[in-house]
């Protein structure tokens, strides 16, 4: 892939989970008990696949907030023997998972030059100590709960867009997910990078971005900032 001319970038958005946050793994450490108590025999990667499977159903339909979103995909898994403790077991997991190991310094390496933002299907009160753990460097904040949609849907960045008061050939948006960032932010203009986890909860994607990177430090050395 060729890299573009990144030169006029003035700020670069993110989705959150996948990207910043190693949300795959999180899923599987909330998920894989309880598959085991309710005798779901998928392997790690065909779990990832249901739940992101079932996760869009739900946020295709009218919008309900996130928690319930995630209650409605435990269910989903589990069947009618999913308690009521079960389906809140993403909930009450999410705000502890961890960030992958560049992205703070990553983040703090990009906030030096750029205006940063955050783009999340997510309610919130989830996301605040989320915000903790990356350290708040973002100008921006945008949640599902504030736009009352969900990725790939386009309100997440047409709200970015008039905060930051950009024009999207601007910005530079940044996501492990193909299906709910890459695609709609290059449908809008935004330039895209692809950051390229290895493993995803967000399910299969043809899209293309302008870039592709393994972490948020190499999208640090792509463009130049040390």
């Amino acid at each position: 892939m060729t890299t573009p001319d990144l030169s006029g970038v003035e700020a670069i958005t993110f989705d959150c989970f996948g990207t910043l946050i190693d949300w795959a793994g999180g899923i599987l450490a909330a998920l894989r008990p309880l598959a085991d108590t309710h005798g779901v025999t998928l392997g790690d990667d065909a779990l990832l696949a249901r739940y992101a499977e079932l996760e869009r159903e739900v946020e295709a339909g009218a919008y309900v907030r996130y928690r319930e979103v995630l209650r409605r995909v435990v269910r989903g898994l589990f069947g009618d023997g999913a308690s009521d403790g079960d389906a809140d077991t993403l909930g009450r997991a999410l705000g502890t998972w961890q960030a992958f190991p560049d992205t703070v310094a990553g983040l703090r390496r990009l906030a030096d030059r750029y205006r940063l933002g955050v783009l999340s299907n997510v309610d919130d009160d989830l996301f605040e100590p989320i915000l903790g753990t990356l350290e708040r460097p973002f100008e921006v904040v945008v949640t599902a709960e504030q736009v009352r949609s969900y990725k790939p849907g386009e309100g997440h960045f047409r709200e970015a867009l008039a905060r930051l008061g950009l024009e999207p050939g601007e910005v530079l948006h940044a996501a492990e997910s193909r299906f709910h960032d890459v695609d709609p932010a290059g449908r809008l203009g935004f330039r895209t990078a692809w950051v390229n986890r290895g493993r995803s909860a967000s399910g299969v994607s043809d899209a293309r971005p302008d870039v592709e990177v393994p972490s948020v430090g190499a999208l640090a050395d792509l463009l130049g900032v040390r």
